[in-house]
């Protein structure tokens, strides 16, 4: 079974921040947002200074199209945590090379979004934009393994500069 291709165009381009990927140390990290003065006029942001967090879709476009693992393997290729399938992880290894970010909106300014801890680099383009409601969080108690706490544990601990 195969799904429909779909088009989605990059609304944005992160600007300035990290120039490479890493797996930790995004704390701190600050980039604009750079929405597409010819999709958008100013209006667009209006009202987004309320809020003071996005969340943010944007692909991977570094990414080598070829490094899709169809099978289980671990995250970060590391023999600590265990084996997964694709659903399991959350990484750019995906077919259509999508991820969802959630960063602090610092301050809008027209059509660019001032933000941190956005984990995406220099360059990258952005396909939506939207505020976060904490209505949208999950509901009810949240279960997960204790490894991606472990894992994770400097995912957002500053950058040592």
């Amino acid at each position: 079974m195969s799904g429909p291709l779909i088009e989605v165009q990059a609304i944005a381009r992160v600007v300035g921040g990290r120039v490479e990927p890493t797996d930790d140390y995004w704390g701190g990290t600050a980039a604009i947002i750079r929405i597409d003065e010819t999709l958008f006029g100013a209006d667009a942001t209006y009202g987004l200074e309320e809020f003071s967090h996005l969340e943010v879709v944007f692909h991977f476009h570094l990414m080598d199209k070829t490094d899709l693992p169809s099978g289980v393997r671990r995250p970060r290729n590391d023999a600590r945590w265990p084996e997964l399938g694709v659903f399991a992880h959350r990484n750019m290894r995906r077919l259509n090379w999508l991820a969802v970010s959630r960063c602090r909106l610092v301050r809008v300014d027209g059509l660019d979004l001032h933000v941190e801890d956005l984990d995406a680099i220099d360059g990258t383009p952005v396909v939506d934009i939207k505020p976060w409601f904490n209505e949208f969080a999950p509901r009810g108690a949240v279960r997960q393994p204790s490894w991606p706490t472990e894992m994770l544990t400097n995912y957002y601990a500053p950058a040592s500069r």
